[in-house]
């Protein structure tokens, strides 16, 4: 079927519509008829009717093999010397499921080729429930998904809000913080300490549903950000309740819960959390000596500011790329509503967020906002991976409109910038990509960053100032552990289909 990359583009078969491949030139080429029906949102029914004499054909093909072929065996005949009819008996079975491979995997290219059919995954065929059948037609059906087809407004002149910012000495400052902030020393805050953005609390939690203790939480370690994210919830306004606290004290923060929680009866719902407060904690910078400068791939200390800079600026080309991509987003719904199924979105759900993670990856995140994003998106996978995905396939259909490409050299010179900025080899980058399967969301990313540089450098724009280089997101510290003990359910967990049932039966 076609390439992942490709991008779905309205076809020309109505529903019951049948389009005939008639042969050609290509001696190899499969006459055969394909019906393709919508079947539901995102996907179609395909029916595929190969003629019978294309099949007699191979099968005369590979006969014809057979009795010409010295090495064959049949009992009582010199080799090559077997009369037709008892080949055909001897090799029945074994030419046959030959041919139906040949014809299937021929048929399915074919079909690629010829029909306007972009899929989201493998077409849903088990080959082994198919048989050709002794006179006749070999006929198949099967269920695909596939890309949304929908019709792109003018996207060239597009009227676009952009944020800009001016990077000024205190933005490098807090980002110098931030970048070096690893490598640093936690250390007491000292006597009569009180709670400020930034720092770090030792803390006890008890989280309640009115007067029911629901869990205990003991000596967490919390950076104090403006929101804190959980595996399985979010507090708000944790930041603002937590400030000017002291050690002793006890702070109540309120939690949403995720709607995935292991107790159905708590999700969506408020709880609360009180954090009693075992100590107070500031992270020292540590020394810029000559090996850590050396990671960061300078030498001195005016160059890891230069360095920074580039950081910021690569940050605040992230957030313009987000406008951007949300208004464009917005246009296109207004000229055209589709709706991406549940089971889609289920199954794309993990391959949209290694996409999300490539792209805060090339701006220059640091590993601890990427794990807050990361969080924050999966609070609600099911809806933040609509989003991306629709961001996807608009920003494909323009590649494919505008006939982008990403070439080998694009990724080769995305991973160095990765690797410099990561510290390791571009080598080693890659092993480790290979290795988590992320080479193809990197090449996403790349070619949709060249669509909507299309649509970027042709729009105008309204420019509006940034009060901050960072995002509110930014402002969000996240932890490993669960509000509510239990095992969260999977919303990206496929159903297992009835035949998959029949089977555990």
């Amino acid at each position: 079927m076609a390439d992942d990359n490709r991008e779905d583009t309205p076809h020309d078969h109505e529903h019951g519509h049948a389009a005939v491949a008639e042969g050609g030139p290509d001696a190899d080429k499969l006459a055969q008829s394909v019906e393709i029906k919508d079947v539901g949102p995102c996907k179609k029914h395909v029916k595929v009717t190969v003629e019978r004499k294309a099949i007699d054909e191979r099968f005369d093909e590979k006969y014809k093999e057979i009795m010409q072929d010295r090495s064959s065996h049949v009992d009582g005949f010199r080799p090559g010397k077997a009369p037709r009819e008892i080949v055909v008996r001897r090799y029945k079975e074994s030419v046959g499921e030959q041919v139906r491979t040949e014809v299937l995997m021929a048929s399915l290219e074919q079909l690629a080729t010829e029909n306007q059919i972009s899929p989201l995954s493998p077409p849903d065929i088990n080959p082994d429930k198919l048989e050709i059948p002794e006179q006749g037609d070999f006929v198949y059906e099967f269920d695909v998904e596939v890309r949304p087809e929908f019709d792109l407004p003018d996207y060239k002149g597009m009227k676009l809000r952009r944020p800009v910012k001016k990077i000024t000495p205190a933005d490098i400052q807090t980002e110098r913080k931030r970048l070096l902030e690893p490598y640093g020393q936690l250390v007491p805050k000292g006597d009569n300490a009180t709670v400020d953005l930034d720092d770090v609390i030792i803390a006890d939690v008890a989280i309640k549903d009115g007067e029911r203790a629901l869990n205990q939480l003991k000596e967490i370690r919390v950076r104090v950000e403006k929101r804190l994210v959980l595996n399985d919830g979010v507090a708000e306004d944790f930041g603002k309740k937590l400030k000017g606290a002291k050690a002793g004290d006890t702070r109540t923060v309120e939690i949403t819960l995720s709607d995935h929680v292991a107790n159905d009866a708590l999700r969506g719902k408020k709880v609360s959390a009180g954090f009693h407060i075992n100590d107070i904690k500031i992270v020292r910078q540590p020394e810029l000596t000559p090996d850590l400068l050396e990671r960061f791939g300078v030498r001195n200390e005016e160059q890891l500011q230069e360095l920074v800079g580039v950081v910021l600026e690569r940050r605040v080309e992230y957030m313009q790329r987000q406008y951007a991509r949300q208004q464009i987003l917005e246009k296109i719904s207004e000229a055209s509503q589709w709706q991406l199924p549940q089971d889609l979105l289920a199954r794309q759900a993990r391959r949209a967020l290694a996409r999300k993670v490539m792209e805060m990856r090339s701006a220059g995140m640091t590993d601890d906002q990427i794990l807050a994003r990361r969080k924050l998106l999966d609070q609600d996978i099911i809806a933040s991976t609509a989003a991306a995905l629709k961001e996807h396939f608009v920003l494909q259909k323009i590649a494919e409109v505008e006939k982008l490409e990403v070439e080998e050299a694009d990724i080769d010179a995305e991973i160095e910038r990765i690797a410099a900025r990561s510290d390791e080899s571009p080598r080693k980058v890659r092993a480790r990509m290979e290795k988590e399967d992320l080479i193809e969301a990197l090449a996403t990313d790349l070619l949709e960053r060249k669509a909507l540089e299309v649509v970027l450098s042709t729009a105008e724009y309204e420019d509006f100032e940034l009060p901050s280089v960072e995002e509110d997101v930014d402002q969000t510290a996240a932890v490993t552990e669960q509000a509510i003990p239990g095992q969260m359910s999977d919303p990206t967990a496929v159903a297992p289909s009835e035949e998959e049932e029949k089977t555990e039966e």
